[in-house]
Parts: C-alpha cells; sequence; structure tokens
C-alpha cells in the first residue's frame, strides 16, 4: 500500500475538496430559478434518501460530531438523519458552536438568489463565470466571512448597506459596528423583558 505524504496545509485543502465533491452532488446548476420557497438543492446520486442538500460545518478542518460522538458522515442521509454507528442517538444534532455564538442545530441552509440577498442588505460574492458552479467562487466559499484568505465575501454595491455605511469605514469595520449594534439590541430587549428583583430589605 502506498502511503501519501501532504505538505503543510495539504490536509486542509483534502477536506475543502471533499467538501466541494459533496455539494456538487446536489442540483445546483438550476435552468430557470425555481419560484418556492425555500430553494431546495436536490440530490443528483441514485438511491440517495436526502431531500436536499445540507451544510453541515468544519471545526477548523475537523468534521463536527453528533452528542451521541459519530460524524455526520456516519449517519442516514433521509430525514431524521438516524444514526448507523449505534442505537442509542435519535438523529444528528451537534453543540458545536460556530463564530457567530449560536449552535449548529440553530442554524438552517438557505439558498437565496443574489437579488434576494441584495434586497434584504445581507453580503454576496463575485458573480460566478458559469452557473454550474452554484454560489461558489473559490475552494475559501466554503469557510466562514471572516477567515476568507480572497474577496469571495465581499459586500455588493447596494444602495441599502451603502446607506447604512460610514464614509471612513472599510467593509471590517461596518460589519463589527453591525454586528455590536445587533449584540446591543438584543441585551436591551433581554432585560426589558425580565422584570427587577425586589430589593431586599433588612429587619429592624
Amino acid at each position: 500500500m502506498e502511503r501519501l505524504t501532504l505538505p503543510p496545509g495539504g490536509a486542509a485543502a483534502v477536506d475543502e475538496y471533499l467538501e466541494y465533491r459533496r455539494y456538487k452532488q446536489h442540483k445546483t446548476d438550476l435552468e430557470t430559478i425555481p419560484q418556492q420557497r425555500p430553494i431546495d438543492l436536490p440530490c443528483q446520486v441514485t438511491g440517495c434518501q436526502c431531500r436536499a442538500y445540507l451544510y453541515v460545518p468544519l471545526n477548523g478542518s475537523q468534521p463536527i460530531r453528533c452528542r451521541c460522538k459519530h460524524f455526520a458522515d456516519q449517519h442516514s442521509a433521509a430525514p431524521g438523519f438516524a444514526c448507523n454507528t449505534c442505537s442509542k442517538c435519535s438523529g444528528f444534532h451537534s453543540c458545536f458552536t460556530c463564530a457567530c455564538g449560536q449552535p449548529a442545530y440553530a442554524h438552517d441552509t438557505v439558498v437565496e438568489t443574489k437579488q434576494e440577498r441584495l434586497a434584504q442588505g445581507k453580503p454576496v460574492g463575485q458573480d460566478i463565470p458559469y452557473a454550474a458552479m452554484g454560489g461558489l467562487t473559490g475552494f475559501s466559499s466554503l469557510a466562514e466571512g471572516y477567515m476568507r484568505l480572497d474577496d469571495s465575501g465581499i459586500v455588493g454595491t447596494s444602495r441599502q448597506v451603502s446607506s447604512l455605511r460610514r464614509p471612513e469605514e472599510d467593509d471590517m469595520a461596518f460589519f463589527e459596528r453591525r454586528y455590536q449594534e445587533r449584540m446591543k439590541m438584543e441585551k436591551a430587549a433581554k432585560w426589558k423583558g425580565k422584570a427587577p428583583l425586589p430589593s431586599a430589605t433588612k429587619p429592624s
């Protein structure tokens, strides 16, 4: 058996390729944009039971584990995602927390058009050379925005986004400020929902 030796960073490149290959098993080159929402990316593999493409995040270069300690690919692709390795698992559920501070199970895979994202003031990547690439503009498109080494996470020039941006702000400063504003609003809403505790009185 031949032993493979990878250069530094080579394992990450293999992981990125495998993630891209899994993504390409699903129909991404739609001739017309479907009218129903959410847009599904149906599987093209014969006999596969998955309904549509679901993104499973990585923890660095490592796949995340279910609470049963098994990986996502050790679970069934059919809805319910039962574990193929153990009988105690009721379905893939990971408590892995991503960079946004929310657990993986709180996220959904959403497929949107560029126009829909711009209308909502969300960032968009570069235009792609051909439709079969889907939303991928490079392997780093699979990484979270702050981890990307290219500009595939740049924001399009939409009026809604540019009207919120201050003249001196670059992309990172703009998104950091908007994130901090959102955190303050969420914190204020949380405190508003809680009634103040009555102060303790000392017996005289």
